[in-house]
């Protein structure tokens, strides 16, 4: 479950526990701004949220109140604390790094997996509609990996999983563990196995594709679960090797990430 932020739904605990009702539901994951999330963590335990991802793109919380445009880190910090405390494991962070805004906080985000079990994942920037996507502002995976093995010598590649999007590694003797989402310089199209559904209804196969198929109109026309299940192979079927690359991304029409999930 993805936003926007989903915990701004009232019924969200609800959700939680009637997909968690669903038989063959192996993983529930979320993510969240962590605003609120220390409140109402433990309900959404108990609902059955299994796996759970952090967006925060600072450690400093005037820069935090700079990129939100709200109040809130240290709300978000005691989220983090919380999942802790819960025993999710790891808690994953997602940190969106930009050249000349966080980019001089990577390290610091490193040392945050020293004695705690978080997975660090740093994400290159990527273009969206309203989010003034420029060349300037991107740092790629590789530069990220520099800047990180200057400080700290030595990183421990770990083992990927088949269908993983991002890249893990361990600083020897740490607790967690940071990954990176090379999304723009070392795509992984060939390997990704993710879909999302639009809060209107509608599939999407690729996060950069501007291609839509809507389950809800076929859904209210009558079909029958055989059928949906044809129409998103369909979909799948038609999926490209690859993105377009960034250059040529950020020329297309898309949603805004907000309106996407992810």
């Amino acid at each position: 479950m993805t936003g926007g932020e989903p915990l701004v739904r009232r019924d969200i605990v609800e959700i939680c526990e009637r997909l968690s009702a669903l038989g063959e539901l192996k993983e529930l994951a979320m993510t969240t701004n962590g605003i609120v999330l220390s409140k109402r963590l433990e309900s959404l335990k108990k609902a059955g949220l299994t796996h759970l991802n952090i967006s925060l793109d600072t450690l400093i919380s005037q820069k935090f109140e700079f990129i939100s445009r709200r109040k809130g880190w240290n709300h978000v910090m005691n989220g983090i604390e919380k999942a802790l405390e819960l025993d999710y494991s790891p808690v994953k962070i997602n940190c969106v790094v930009m050249n000349g805004l966080n980019d001089d906080e990577i390290c610091d985000f490193v040392r945050l997996t020293e004695n705690k079990n978080i997975e660090i994942r740093f994400i290159e920037y990527m273009p969206f509609d309203g989010n003034k996507w420029n060349y300037e502002k991107f740092i790629s995976y590789r530069e990220m990996l520099d800047k990180i093995q200057k400080e700290f010598s030595i990183l421990e590649k770990l083992q990927d999983h088949p269908n993983d999007t991002s890249k893990s590694f361990r600083v020897p003797g740490f607790v967690g563990s940071i990954g990176f989402i090379t999304s723009m310089s070392e795509h992984f199209c060939g390997t990704c196995n993710r879909l999302r559904i639009t809060a209107d209804g509608n599939l999407k196969v690729c996060l950069f594709g501007d291609s839509e198929v809507s389950l809800r109109d076929a859904i209210r026309n009558g079909s029958s679960d055989e059928s949906l299940l044809e129409i998103i192979g369909a979909a799948v079927n038609r999926k490209k090797k690859q993105h377009a690359g960034m250059f040529n991304i950020v020329k297309q029409k898309n949603r805004p990430m907000i309106l996407i999930g992810g």
